[in-house]
């Protein structure tokens, strides 16, 4: 992403996980991580909404790891729809950010990832920032958000996504009243509106919770 960007390996469940770290000016708010959309359909840590997701947690003073789910890239193994991937994501979030402050973002079918790896840290109480980026909730399962949770996550959705239809989403979002944030003619992958995202998501990263 950056000049400054850190290439390092970790270990989880089905081998060695690939993951890139950048750091903000400064001593850092705690650690961000961040997964990509569907490996099966090209989706990597080098993916541009991934890339924008990870220059406004920068810019907001986190520091950040984006990494490469198994079997995509030098990350060993082979893909597990979902549940070997929500292994890797707390592995790289134990082994990263062992203690202290933790933001948790997932683009696509990283943020149906993410919202399992939520649960899963939740009741450690470390958790800030969550942010949910087309959640693809209609051909995966997502967990739903803890209501505590509710006012340190956004949900950004294109209203013209036609690779995850908002409606999907929505239905995901009403039974937990949990709010939606609809990008007005935004696409999947946010084309020509990158910067629109990242104000969107930096804006979020600086809010005090309620």
């Amino acid at each position: 992403m950056n000049a400054h960007t850190e290439r390092f390996t970790l270990t989880g469940a089905a081998g060695l996980i690939e993951a890139l770290r950048d750091r903000p000016a400064g001593t850092p708010r705690g650690v961000a991580v961040i997964a990509h959309p569907h490996p099966l359909f090209g989706g990597t840590m080098d993916n541009k909404v991934v890339q924008t997701l990870a220059r406004a947690f920068v810019q907001t003073g986190w520091e950040v790891v984006r990494f490469n789910f198994r079997g995509v890239g030098a990350s060993q193994g082979e893909h597990d729809a979902g549940r070997g991937e929500a292994q890797d994501m707390l592995e790289v979030v134990r082994q990263v950010a062992p203690t202290g402050a933790v933001a948790l973002a997932g683009f696509s079918f990283g943020a149906f990832v993410t919202t399992h790896v939520l649960q899963a840290l939740w009741d450690e109480g470390r958790v800030e920032k969550v942010v949910l980026v087309g959640t693809a909730a209609s051909r995966f399962d997502p967990a739903p958000v803890p209501a505590a949770a509710h006012d340190r996550t956004l949900v950004l959705h294109g209203e013209a996504d036609d690779t995850v239809p908002l409606q999907s989403v929505m239905d995901w979002a009403r039974p937990q009243t949990l709010p939606v944030t609809v990008v007005p003619a935004g696409g999947h992958f946010f084309h020509g509106q990158l910067p629109l995202l990242k104000g969107l998501v930096a804006r979020h990263l600086t809010a005090t919770h309620l």
